[in-house]
């Protein structure tokens, strides 16, 4: 990281009490800022090589951290749950607000994520679609099992059905033990699972209309896949995508010689160089579709 690029750990909390830190990578003169939104059961220290790379290139980063996973001061389980409501009305305009109070205005606003992250993201926008000017997605894409080609097609909805029911049963899902995600509420995967079988998108205890929110949004996105992301395949990002209509869309697919490694779900936040450019360059670079 260049020493002109200032590094943050900064504080924020939501209304109930949770607690975490925002980290954050700043430019000197920073030409747009990014609230970043992790994928599900990974920290937000876990971005900071990608952070560093997008702020090398002229945007500041602010690396939001979800309820229940690396500095959040609450942990899933023992009777503390929560889903989407929590995470998209409480927690993301805190680390917003963040992100508002150090880079106070002036500079063009960017929300995205990977994986959940980006998914979260275009939900965010739905609710709120005057919080940012654009949308970034890396390795992202909706979990409807029809979006999925087979062999995953034929195996997904009993998986979708199993995860709820094991993490109600346990407490919360532990996905460190089966090797997905994190230690994560209950409430989340209900929600998650929720759209995983249907394809639309709901938050017990919201009931705002996330499709038609996001049916509605004008802002610009740009959509980066990976070729060997059997998590996220092109399918599913175009199933995403298909969410949003009037909004402007700049896709791109890497194999491993564009990524500059594995073309897979996480390979690319390790050596995030080939992402951080794409990101960067503005329309043109890729085509819908």
């Amino acid at each position: 990281m260049s020493p002109a690029i200032a590094a943050h750990e900064l504080e924020a909390a939501s209304s109930d009490g949770h607690a975490w830190r925002v980290l954050a990578r700043v430019p000197p003169k920073p030409r747009r800022a990014l609230l970043w939104l992790p994928a599900l059961g990974v920290a937000a220290r876990h971005y900071l090589g990608f952070a560093d790379a997008l702020a090398a290139r002229g945007i500041a980063v602010f690396l939001h951290e979800w309820r229940g996973s690396g500095s959040s001061s609450l942990r899933a389980g023992d009777g503390r749950d929560w889903g989407y409501r929590e995470l998209l009305v409480q927690d993301i305009p805190a680390s917003k607000a963040v992100l508002n109070r150090l880079l106070p205005g002036g500079v063009e606003r960017i929300v995205g994520g990977h994986s959940l992250g980006g998914q979260l993201a275009c939900c965010r926008l739905a609710l709120a679609p005057g919080t940012a000017d654009a949308l970034w997605l890396v390795a992202s894409g909706a979990p409807y099992w029809r979006a999925f080609p087979l062999p995953h097609k034929a195996w997904l909805p009993f998986a979708y059905r199993f995860l709820p029911w094991l993490a109600r049963v346990n407490g919360a899902l532990p996905g460190r033990r089966i090797g997905f995600g994190g230690n994560e509420a209950a409430g989340v995967i209900q929600d998650w699972a929720r759209t995983a079988i249907s394809g639309r998108y709901a938050a017990d205890g919201l009931a705002q209309d996330f499709e038609a929110g996001m049916a509605r949004l004008t802002q610009p996105v740009r959509a980066l896949g990976l070729s060997d992301d059997w998590l996220a395949p092109r399918s599913s990002l175009d199933f995403l995508l298909s969410k949003l209509p009037a909004s402007e869309v700049q896709t791109v697919y890497l194999d491993a010689d564009g990524a500059g490694t594995r073309p897979d779900h996480y390979a690319w936040m390790r050596q995030p160089a080939a992402v951080a450019d794409w990101l960067v360059a503005g329309p043109g670079s890729g085509a819908r579709g």
